[in-house]
């Protein structure tokens, strides 16, 4: 009797490890497939409110487009649990998922459908299974990705700021971000007289004066600690192949891990691009579009956590800066960090793809940490 009790058991446990993997499958896949870029996230927002709501929560939508419940229960600290709703693709990028035993792949499907879909599946398996955990408020943030600049953090935060801790439910498994890399982001628009590429020449050139820019920006002392970058990442203009070039624009990211070094990239940035327009006769506008603040909070106990929650599954954590919806709560003083849930790769590029399997470990150890916190 005792021999099938166990294989009664082991066959349990294996039934319910294979409906978890399924169902954390299909929410990824249902989830990615539901295109939602930055500032065009509603169906995506939607979607999530009709699972959260067929979850048992009662799910509200703020006046950004962040999906917000509150999960009842819960024991100890206010913790926030973010994941993004937007992708950095556009709304006619082909999003459907291609499966394989080993593979998921998609633009989007890890970068953040995986984490919005551990992030459901718990708020379900932690209504029926009365899960041990801390109050939460579940969110689903817009506008993380590119120019959205943080903005659905950024309004959550308005009415939030009593919150014990912030957990942002992002990136590779084994992951725990624990510091903010701080950003500051410009539209640098060059306008000139343009002209006839052979009657009006050399009549000043909006083009040649952003390339004469972009060769002096990539010309920077850019530090190596502390870390630091600087990119051009989209470059437009001009008219046609014979039209000297009245218009053109080049968008500027910076970053760094050190507010100081930050601010004087932008210093050093912006004086080369002034000199260059000057001296090329040309006009420019700058248009700060993006500053995501740079630091890191009071948040040693969340990082420990975080660890014991990965261990305990066997996955080696190990602790890494980035930028995500937690820098707005680190700038806020909230101790915060960011969460990975699912192994994969080429995040951002078409070619996306994560380990089904991965998604499990990733919930169990999001559960886990929620347990921990918990008893904190």
């Amino acid at each position: 009797m005792l021999g099938a009790s166990v294989a009664d058991t082991d066959s349990l446990s294996l039934s319910t490890a294979k409906d978890k993997l399924t169902n954390l499958v299909n929410l990824t896949t249902q989830i990615c497939e539901t295109p939602a870029p930055t500032f065009e996230e509603a169906a995506r927002a939607g979607l999530i409110t009709d699972l959260w709501h067929s979850a048992g929560l009662k799910p509200t939508t703020d006046k950004v487009g962040n999906v917000l419940a509150e999960l009842p229960g819960g024991a100890g600290p206010k913790v926030l649990v973010a994941a993004h709703l937007d992708t950095v693709f556009p709304a006619a990028t082909d999003v459907e998922v291609k499966r394989s035993e080993n593979r998921l792949a998609a633009p989007g499907i890890g970068d953040n459908s995986a984490s919005l879909a551990v992030l459901t599946y718990y708020l379900k398996r932690a209504l029926q299974d009365n899960l041990g955990r801390p109050r939460i408020t579940a969110v689903a943030t817009v506008g993380e990705e590119g120019l959205g600049d943080l903005c659905g953090v950024r309004e959550l935060l308005k009415t939030k700021r009593d919150a014990d801790a912030f957990i942002a439910i992002d990136g590779h498994l084994g992951t725990v971000v624990d510091k903010a890399v701080g950003s500051k982001r410009f539209e640098v628009r060059f306008r000139a007289k343009g002209g006839h590429s052979w009657g009006d020449y050399p009549s000043p050139s909006a083009v040649h004066a952003l390339a004469s820019a972009v060769h002096a920006l990539i010309k920077l002392d850019v530090p190596k600690l502390p870390r630091s970058s600087l990119n051009v990442g989209q470059i437009g203009g001009g008219t046609s192949v014979n039209a000297i070039a009245q218009e053109a624009f080049f968008n500027l990211d910076l970053r760094s891990l050190d507010p100081e070094v930050l601010g004087g990239l932008e210093r050093d940035a912006l004086t080369q691009i002034r000199r260059v327009a000057r001296s090329q006769s040309v006009q420019i506008e700058v248009k700060r579009v993006g500053d995501r603040p740079v630091g890191r909070s009071d948040n040693a106990h969340l990082v420990n956590a975080a660890k014991g929650a990965l261990r305990a599954l066997d996955v080696i954590p190990r602790t890494a800066p980035s930028s995500t919806d937690a820098n707005m709560a680190m700038a806020a003083g909230i101790p915060a960090i960011t969460f990975g849930v699912y192994k994969g790769g080429d995040a951002h590029r078409l070619s996306e793809w994560l380990e089904p399997a991965s998604l499990a470990t990733g919930y169990d150890a999001f559960a886990k940490l929620m347990e921990i916190l918990a008893e904190a």
